[in-house]
């Protein structure tokens, strides 16, 4: 099995603090982080625990999805997926992610809009980081261009 590696690097305190997110196994790149911008509608060039986590679900997703529409007979030309995670104040305290909204438009050869549709519900199901995310409300909008 394969495991990959990230690392964050943090100085200081929560609000005056930063860190910088090293994706360690790719090397392609270092990110820098603050609670501050996590926090503000406006990212500033720095970027979030949140929106790693969006990436991660809309890549897997895709993959998942493309595996689901060729065993279902079709052949993708091209999947537009987006992964919108949202961070808010938990009426528990504190924060959490309260919800995903993943929206994907494809082009597909071989399947109709139900079938696509029936394989994108399995793929937001099965898709390895979907079923890591277990306990967040996730949301699908889903269509063939």
């Amino acid at each position: 099995m394969t495991t990959r590696h990230a690392r964050t690097a943090w100085n200081g305190t929560l609000q005056d603090g930063s860190g910088q997110v090293e994706l360690s196994s790719s090397k392609v790149g270092t990110f820098d982080v603050s609670w501050p911008r996590r926090t503000s509608e406006e990212a500033g060039g720095v970027t979030s625990p949140e929106e790693l986590i969006a990436a991660a679900h809309s890549s897997c997703f895709a993959m998942q999805l493309s595996a689901l529409i060729g065993q279902a007979g079709g052949t993708p030309q091209s999947l537009e997926v987006s992964a919108d995670v949202s961070f808010a104040p938990d009426p528990a305290g504190g924060f959490h992610i309260d919800g995903i909204q993943l929206t994907v438009r494809g082009e597909v050869d071989g399947l109709d809009e139900e079938g696509f549709l029936a394989a994108a519900r399995e793929a937001k199901d099965t898709c390895p980081v979907s079923k890591a995310l277990t306990g967040t409300t996730i949301s699908l909008d889903a269509s063939l261009a």
